[in-house]
């Protein structure tokens, strides 16, 4: 994880010696506070954005604490405050970031996220099997979608679903929900509180290797072309 860290953060380490990381050096002991969208498990969250705190302290020269969040809209209230300097949004996320914050910029993109996905999963109970093309048959089931402020768990999902039916998700389903996360929307379709969701590849495929996954429960039906989201660092100029 820090080897694919190393790599996001080459661009953020020049960006930042010319512009934030600059003006906080030369008021040391400051410190640079970082956040990130909760886009999954807070705990692992944790646990990932304090490593890379502990890298860029050491790499920076200046020190550097990652707090978390409890929402999509409190890292972006966060950032137009200036409670923090850098930020990890997602593409829609963060556009609104920078339309909130005049010369901010987005300065370093993880590898995966040039094309991006998202998984569209179902309870077994639903009879819904795995399809190439758009899972029509999910109409009038339940639906979750992860928090309304994703790009994966709620933007490009809903592009979808309305590009397909031509209709609204409330239109089309029983009933339509927001997880808040994407580790919650695999949890509450697998637990059956909803048929079906949209959930980020990335957070599936991390859930199944941690075995948190039964594939006797839940699994994949669609997956939608990929697509780029930003997931960018964002910086405070």
């Amino acid at each position: 994880m820090i080897t694919h860290m190393k790599r996001v953060f080459g661009s953020l380490l020049v960006m930042l010696s010319l512009t934030a990381v600059s003006n906080i050096a030369l008021s040391a002991p400051r410190t640079l506070v970082f956040s990130a969208i909760p886009d999954q498990n807070q705990t692992r969250l944790v646990e990932r954005f304090g490593k890379v705190a502990d890298y860029l302290t050491e790499t920076l020269g200046v020190p550097v604490r990652y707090v978390p969040v409890n929402s999509y809209a409190a890292a972006i209230t966060a950032f137009r405050n200036n409670q923090v300097q850098l930020a990890w949004f997602g593409g829609l996320s963060g556009v609104r970031a920078r339309l909130l914050v005049p010369g901010s910029e987005a300065i370093a993109q993880g590898q995966e996220d040039t094309e991006f996905k998202t998984y569209f999963i179902a309870h077994h109970s639903a009879g819904l099997k795995p399809v190439d093309g758009f899972p029509a048959e999910m109409a009038n089931k339940t639906f979750t979608f992860g928090s309304k402020g994703s790009t994966s768990g709620r933007l490009m999902p809903e592009f979808y679903i309305r590009e397909f039916f031509g209709k609204t998700p409330e239109e089309v389903f029983d009933k339509v929900g927001f997880s808040g996360n994407h580790s919650r929307t695999v949890a509450l379709v697998q637990s059956g509180s909803y048929q079906v969701g949209a959930t980020n590849y990335k957070v599936w495929e991390k859930e199944l290797a941690d075995g948190k996954i039964d594939a006797s429960k839940v699994s994949v039906i669609w997956q939608t072309p990929t697509y780029p989201t930003t997931n960018g660092v964002f910086v405070v100029m």
